[in-house]
């Protein structure tokens, strides 16, 4: 079973939301899947997107696969985390 990370469309028309979830490659685009990991609002500024890195990480280290667009999260999230302890330590 080839896993892939990738974004399911839920939003209506013209106003797009997409949840961030790990599904069988197999599975259309909004069928079926195995967990979901966050959330993307592209319509939204600022901050849109929210992403559990600790079941993001998990999931690619078992052999998941990311889409481009979910692994450009996946890394936007992991610097936030890091840069976020260093600005509330100083």
């Amino acid at each position: 079973m080839a896993v892939k990370i990738r974004l399911k469309r839920v939003g209506a028309k013209n106003s797009p939301v997409y949840r961030i979830v790990v599904a069988d490659g197999r599975c259309p685009r909004d069928g079926k899947f195995i967990e979901e990991l966050g959330t993307y609002q592209p319509l939204q500024k600022g901050t849109n997107f929210t992403v559990n890195l600790e079941r993001a990480k998990y999931w690619l280290g078992v052999g998941a696969k990311a889409s481009d667009t979910v692994s450009g999260f996946i890394k936007r999230a992991s610097r936030e985390t890091a840069t976020a302890p260093a600005t509330a330590a100083a």
